[in-house]
């Protein structure tokens, strides 16, 4: 049977990871006391952000999936919104209402390739960004099965696995959502999964084995 790898830091079963790069928490001094409002796009941005001050607790959360409401309830924090889309420039327009008269603090990634800052100020949201963790490229050891399906689970994912790797025309790509799409080489063949949740991506990937001599559902 195919292997499924996934690049990410996260343990599922029936998966292997390909841990090809790895997370390192930024700490902040700020005061969240002026804050109405935080926008969270992804599990690490909670965990980070909770590693060093837990006084986000107390303010309302909009989170772009349901993996990472449920993150935000299992730290002890309150879930105002949770995104339908789940892909961050839709992400945005489904905040716009929401945030109104809000200050609102994007708690986020070093690096991030969604336009939702540049929605909100748009939009007259008042809103601050916040960098609370980063990526880095690592070595894996790793060697790879031919006809392999590969979950990329952010932009990061996809830099450092071709900084090592390449690609095998036999290998499958499912994507978690559509900025991280845009980094891959243009010659790869890819699904998008329909929500920004792993599980998704993994039952994807399970569908593409079964599926494996049907390429009509690749794009």
């Amino acid at each position: 049977m195919a292997k499924i790898y996934l690049l990410s830091n996260q343990k599922y079963s029936d998966v292997e990871n390909l841990e090809v790069f790895h997370i390192e928490y930024i700490k902040s001094e700020i005061d969240l006391s002026s804050y109405d409002a935080l926008i969270f796009t992804s599990k690490n941005a909670v965990y980070s952000l909770d590693s060093f001050n837990k006084n986000w607790e107390k303010i309302d959360s909009y989170s772009i999936a349901p993996k990472t409401a449920q993150t935000i309830k299992e730290l002890g924090g309150k879930v105002a919104f949770t995104g339908i889309t789940s892909h961050g420039n839709e992400f945005a327009q489904e905040l716009i209402t929401l945030l109104k008269n809000k200050k609102v603090l994007y708690v986020k990634a070093l690096k991030t390739v969604s336009n939702l800052v540049e929605i909100l100020r748009d939009n007259e949201i008042l809103v601050d960004e916040l960098v609370t963790y980063k990526t880095s490229c690592k070595k894996s050891n790793i060697l790879l099965e031919d006809n392999s399906v590969f979950i990329f689970t952010s932009p990061s994912s996809v830099e450092c696995f071709f900084n090592q790797y390449s690609w095998n025309d036999s290998y499958k790509a499912i994507i978690i959502g559509k900025t991280t799409a845009k980094y891959l080489p243009k010659n790869i063949n890819y699904i998008i999964s329909s929500q920004t949740s792993i599980d998704e991506c993994i039952n994807l990937a399970k569908q593409t084995i079964v599926l494996n001599s049907n390429s009509n559902i690749f794009r």
